[in-house]
């Protein structure tokens, strides 16, 4: 400290006492005077010594920010994949055609799981349906409740009297089911997987009310089925050949369904493309011309529209009734 800042440091400490000395002479100083300098010189003695300075604890929030989490496979468009339905702006189901190295070309439709619901139908003469009852949405035609949210429909698998496989419908059992079959599994909440009869198909308390089988599965564990060369073990067709119309169901590792079909395929045809679409489980569903069709609309209720390119039957065939079982695609 400077001279001048001691001295002025000693005179404002004699302020405070109250006194002056001036030359041994006391003179008193009026009270409001003597009060301004005390507090003057408080201020300068007190700059003396370092200042705390109180800064403002107030914290600066950053503006919300909204972390957009990417939709699920069930909403996005994803590249490859054409959307052809939708419920309330998600996808419900897309499509897309493969070219096989032979240059056949396979149709598929991919039902996305959480957007689609499924039911199952008999047809008018197939399968025998014996005394069970039958509800107007599980008859021959698209029921009144279904068509307001109805997205598609395709048809079953092959005819009861083959022998291909069981029947189940609203917890009746119209055809008894067979271990080791491809089937698909229809719960009561009305979702739907693919699945090995008896080889863990269903998961534990699961409430199936509807099970459709065909064959053993043409495709296991994304492979296709060991027998997939032998062409006569995937149906009996139409003057014995081997390039014929025909249809699958798969199910990918999502949880969503894959309808592929071809009117003109053999079947590992059937069973590339699904896997091609990342189906890890696959089965064949009905073929030959007149029994391989899928339709579908643009939302629920609407016009319906024919799926697979030269299909035989008229896209409302399933709203007019049909003689074989199909199922239903619905809006949740």
């Amino acid at each position: 400290m400077n001279r001048k800042g001691a001295s002025r440091s000693v005179d404002c400490r004699q302020l405070q006492s109250g006194h002056t000395d001036t030359g041994g002479v006391f003179r008193l100083v009026p009270l409001i005077v003597l009060a301004l300098v005390v507090a003057a010189c408080s201020m300068t003695t007190s700059s003396s010594r370092p200042v705390a300075v109180h800064r403002s604890t107030t914290t600066t929030v950053p503006p919300t920010t909204t972390t957009t989490v990417p939709p699920t496979t069930t909403t996005t468009e994803q590249p490859g994949w054409t959307p052809v339905s939708t419920v309330q702006g998600a996808i419900a189901i897309d499509t897309r055609t493969v070219t096989e190295a032979d240059g056949t070309s396979v149709t598929i439709f991919r039902f996305r799981a959480g957007e689609t619901h499924f039911a199952l139908h008999v047809g008018s003469t197939d399968p025998p349906t014996g005394s069970a009852v039958i509800g107007p949405d599980n008859g021959s035609a698209i029921g009144p409740n279904e068509q307001p949210i109805l997205l598609a429909a395709f048809n079953g698998g092959f005819q009861i009297s083959t022998g291909s496989g069981g029947f189940e419908l609203n917890s009746q059992v119209l055809v008894p089911l067979q271990t080791g079959l491809a089937s698909l599994i229809i719960d009561a909440n009305g979702t739907a997987h693919v699945g090995v009869w008896g080889a863990g198909a269903l998961a534990p308390g699961e409430q199936v009310v509807s099970v459709r089988q065909n064959l053993p599965p043409i495709v296991v564990g994304g492979q296709p089925s060991p027998e997939i060369q032998n062409v006569s073990a995937w149906g009996a067709t139409l003057g014995g050949g081997s390039v014929v119309a025909r249809s699958s169901l798969g199910e990918d590792a999502a949880g969503n369904l894959l309808y592929a079909a071809s009117m003109e395929a053999v079947p590992s045809d059937l069973a590339n493309a699904l896997i091609s679409a990342g189906a890890v489980t696959g089965m064949e569903l009905d073929i030959n011309p007149y029994w391989v069709q899928l339709d579908y609309a643009a939302a629920p209720g609407g016009p319906l529209v024919a799926g697979v390119p030269g299909q035989d039957r008229p896209a409302d065939q399933y709203q007019s009734g049909w003689t074989r079982d199909f199922v239903t695609v619905l809006a949740p």
